[in-house]
């Protein structure tokens, strides 16, 4: 068997899962054939000799391919946007693209459809294939920290009021994680956390003191017991979290990841870039 022989036969093995996520990026069927199709022609014509985790790359690469036909849709809708539909415009969707419909929901497509390509990137990739965020920044041409915030304003959208109830659940967890960590409280701080709880800096962060990486309750509550003196509540892009703003100037936010009543993931960011393209809200102690 030649060796292009072989490298179909793979990519045939990763079609389900690629077709998978190009139709969840891109709600059509027929389009989705097309963004797998050109994920082949890449790999036809690329060397992968040095790829280890071949599934990877074309998952990579599919997505980008779906990111930009979700630009230029956006692109060619907002050019017809002032023009009157004509009956060519509306057309009727194939048998395919109302099995689609059935398996992710027929509410959820409209929403996906409501989002920008980037958020719907984050999201599909992140919530529905547990793609990890350095991933998808490599992809959506931004830093891990600003993919996370698109797939949390994309969440936001998706969950509707089921998110603002979250939220809400959420901002009581990080007012008392607050309460309990100036007051030094540590048995409270362990109640909060989940015992897998993970809290990860940037490197801006990093170079103020923090540890790049905390792992497991104890080792979380021991880090903050008795700190956070000087951090406020805020939203960060609509979600509960804290702040260290001095003189009013976010220096570090802590995004929280909150399940289950409990914490199981915290993110301290510090780069003035990812600060910047934040929507952050102090809401005071």
């Amino acid at each position: 068997m030649s060796e292009m022989d072989q490298l179909a036969r793979r990519f045939e093995a990763d079609r389900p899962h690629l077709r998978a996520v190009a139709q969840r990026m891109l709600g059509s069927a027929a389009e989705a054939d097309d963004a797998v199709q050109e994920a082949w022609l890449r790999l036809s014509r690329s060397d992968t000799s040095a790829v280890t985790n071949l599934t990877g790359w074309l998952t990579t690469v599919v997505s980008r391919v779906c990111l930009d036909m979700l630009r230029s849709r956006t692109a060619r809708r907002e050019d017809i946007a002032e023009l009157p539909e004509t009956p060519a415009a509306a057309e009727t969707q194939p048998e395919n693209e109302a099995l689609l419909s059935d398996a992710i929901g027929p509410a959820l497509l409209l929403v996906l459809d409501t989002l920008a390509p980037g958020e719907r990137l984050a999201f599909v990739l992140h919530d529905m294939f547990a793609v990890p965020f350095p991933q998808i920044a490599e992809i959506a041409g931004c830093s891990p920290a600003a993919a996370r915030q698109l797939a949390s304003r994309a969440r936001r959208k998706v969950q509707g009021r089921e998110a603002e109830e979250d939220r809400a659940r959420s901002r009581t967890v990080v007012e008392a994680f607050l309460a309990a960590a100036r007051g030094g409280d540590f048995a409270a701080l362990l109640a909060l956390l989940d015992p897998e709880v993970v809290v990860r800096a940037d490197a801006a962060a990093v170079r103020t003191g923090a540890d790049e990486l905390v792992r497991g309750a104890n080792a979380v509550a021991e880090t903050f017991s008795g700190r956070a003196k000087h951090a406020e509540v805020a939203l960060l892009d609509g979600e509960a979290g804290l702040v260290w703003a001095p003189g009013g100037t976010p220096r570090v936010a802590f995004a929280f990841t909150v399940a289950g009543g409990r914490i199981t993931g915290i993110d301290l960011i510090a780069d003035p870039a990812d600060l910047g393209a934040m929507e952050l809200t102090l809401l005071g102690n």
